[in-house]
């Protein structure tokens, strides 16, 4: 009895740091006006990973007016959108495996709702983030801050 119960007492001990984990949603709109709901998503400093939903409430196609959502470091935000207009629509027109892209999801069309989930692990609280739509010419106008911690 004694040897289940250590056991049962170590099991615990090896499910403590998932237990702990913390996901936190997160939830943004995307228009055929080229704009998001939000110009600053805040993330707090103990969500260990972030559920982020992106909705295109617009009408168009993604060929025509699709939209994702790319996070970067803010000094990696024009250099990342500049060699995504060079990619295509499969691509999400993002660069293939480029380190520079903290997370992203692919590129919806109007009525069309996408999620990524990643982990916090590699930000640094208080960190500079921008996140944008690397559709081509969006990134301009659709883009904001994301604040991690």
């Amino acid at each position: 009895m004694k040897a289940w119960m250590v056991a049962v007492g170590l099991g615990t001990v090896m499910l403590a740091p998932s237990a702990m984990a913390r996901v936190c949603a997160v939830s943004i709109d995307s228009t055929d006006q080229m704009s998001f709901s939000t110009r600053q998503i805040k993330v707090a400093a103990d969500c260990s990973e972030v559920d982020l939903t992106l909705r295109h409430t617009g009408k168009l196609a993604a060929t025509a007016m699709g939209h994702n959502w790319v996070l970067t470091r803010t000094a990696d935000y024009q250099p990342v959108a500049m060699a995504g207009m060079r990619m295509t629509l499969a691509d999400s027109y993002l660069p293939k495996a480029d380190k520079r892209v903290l997370a992203h999801t692919k590129v919806i069309g109007g009525g069309e709702t996408t999620r990524v989930r990643f982990s916090t692990k590699g930000l640094q609280k208080g960190g500079d983030y921008t996140f944008f739509c690397s559709f081509p010419g969006h990134f301009a106008m659709m883009k904001g801050s994301f604040v991690f911690g």
